[in-house]
């Protein structure tokens, strides 16, 4: 069996229902450690509000980093925090509605539902309400309906606890006590059946994952290997049904094109790298820090700051990490979002501006090397090596300076079989807990030994720096993946 978790915002928020051990504050949730973690666990995060970088949000990004069944999912709630991307899935919903309502008259042109668990008290949309609950699993969904010639799907958007009536509160301690007898599924996907790739590219990226060199050399030997290969840019979007695999060739983030390029892909049943779960996992520190702390993965030493005991939590950090200390926003890349604290004032400077921005904040002590490895790990094995040094006179691979630029420090690329055998090692665990997509995992060398830094969805394949030593055989591994995966697909594996 099971143990069931319901998480709320405040304790009042579940006055109305019976006292029960398993409903806990989302604070005392975010606070457990791993030890504290069982794997068995279910999480109902039944928080006010998912917005990005709130304690709702950090509630079901640390359940999939504990490895506990949540709902909702951090995908979930992306998803329907942007009416592009669910709009997706719900096509075929809105003539499921019509036929339900078609007969059916009512007064108004616009109606809200709140679905509890899938269900609804209007019996002709409970098939209707199932489903979305499929598409998009969470504890209460406000669906809005309006009537347009036709009836459609206007938004579904997440609904929160304390705003029940008394009568809403009776149908959803039924609706609840139902879930948790049930089974959690994922959503099935579709299969292909061409070999067209398409290499989403922003051709003004001032630091893209990949050289226009690297480019020119994934549509060449795409050809080679039976793959058409076209760069698009956001501008295609409408066109993307139109391929059988997307390889995403610029930075991504959770709250850009890139995110929802990759959502539509794997709903149109597309091989897809970067696929969304790996964003996801990959884009916020956060999630990161408790992943790795959970499977035993050494990192620095690293504390999780929270806004709501900002005080307690600085001297916490004092006295576990010293001085100096590296504090680091949820979701930064290229080295953006990452300040060095050197004393007690730059600590409390810094925690109030970041705090500003994310709920939470991750404080790893500080840790020098003269260089970082790069591991590149595809389908969960390293087909690449690299050490990146820190920019000239400065603790970072990337040095933005006061007037916009960006300076790098230098690279060496190492065969992977001359590459210490623990940095490997380290590197592809951290990379496997995400998934078997392609990642590049920085790691710190003490000793003979690794500490993980980060896990990246999104490496760099460039020319001169990755491809150096395996050249054209680099660009071949990458398209083979997606060979492989494509005809997986093709017969149905």
């Amino acid at each position: 069996m099971h143990d069931v978790l319901i998480v709320v915002d405040k304790p009042q928020d579940w006055t109305a229902y019976y006292p029960s051990d398993n409903v806990i504050s989302v604070q005392d949730y975010l606070s457990q450690t791993a030890s504290h973690s069982a794997p068995a666990t279910h999480v109902i995060n039944l928080c006010r509000s998912y917005k990005y970088l709130t304690n709702g949000y950090y509630c079901s990004l640390l359940a999939e980093a504990r490895n506990h069944k949540v709902i909702p999912s951090v995908r979930s709630i992306n998803d329907l925090s942007n009416k592009s991307l669910y709009s997706l899935d719900i096509g075929e919903h809105n003539q499921l509605l019509e036929k339900a309502l078609h007969e059916r008259k009512l007064t108004d042109d616009s109606l809200t539902l709140k679905l509890f668990f899938g269900s609804t008290d209007i019996p002709q949309l409970e098939n209707l309400g199932r489903q979305i609950f499929e598409l998009f699993p969470c504890p209460i969904l406000l669906l809005t309906i309006k009537h347009r010639e036709r009836w459609i799907i206007e938004s579904i958007k997440p609904g929160a606890l304390n705003t029940l009536s008394g009568q809403e509160e009776d149908l959803f301690a039924l609706a609840l006590e139902r879930f948790n007898k049930a089974v959690w599924r994922k959503p099935r996907s579709r299969k292909l059946s061409r070999y067209d790739l398409a290499i989403l590219v922003d051709p003004d990226e001032r630091l893209p994952p990949s050289d226009k060199t690297a480019l020119k050399k994934f549509v060449s030997i795409g050809k080679q290997l039976g793959i058409n290969v076209e760069l698009i840019t956001k501008k295609d979007y409408v066109r993307l049904a139109e391929y059988d695999a997307l390889f995403i060739r610029e930075t991504t983030a959770m709250d850009n094109h890139t995110y929802r390029f990759a959502k539509r892909a794997e709903s149109e049943g597309m091989v897809v790298i970067d696929d969304p779960q790996s964003i996801l996992r990959c884009t916020n520190k956060i999630y990161l820090a408790d992943l790795l702390n959970t499977n035993g993965i050494p990192t620095p030493t690293t504390l999780i700051l929270s806004k709501d005991r900002h005080k307690d939590d600085i001297q916490t950090a004092i006295d576990c990490l010293g001085f100096p200390m590296v504090l680091k926003i949820p979701d930064g890349s290229f080295s953006r979002g990452i300040v060095k604290v050197e004393h007690i004032d730059e600590l409390r400077e810094h925690t109030t501006a970041l705090f500003k921005q994310s709920a939470l904040v991750l404080a790893q002590a500080f840790t020098f090397t003269d260089y970082d490895w790069r591991i590149g790990v595809l389908n969960k094995k390293p087909i690449f090596a690299c050490k990146y040094f820190m920019s000239k006179g400065h603790w970072q691979i990337y040095k933005h300076t006061d007037t916009g630029g960006v300076e790098s420090g230098d690279f060496q690329t190492i065969p992977v079989y001359e590459t210490p055998k623990k940095i490997l090692d380290v590197a592809t665990r951290a990379a496997n807990l995400i998934g078997d997509s392609l990642y590049g995992v920085d790691v710190k060398q003490i000793g003979d030994s690794g500490v993980v830094i980060e896990v990246n969805d999104n490496p760099n394949i460039d020319s001169a720096v990755e491809a150096k030593f395996l050249k054209d055989d680099l660009y071949r591994i990458i398209l083979e993946e997606f060979v492989r995966r494509l005809e997986r697909k093709r017969i149905g594996i």
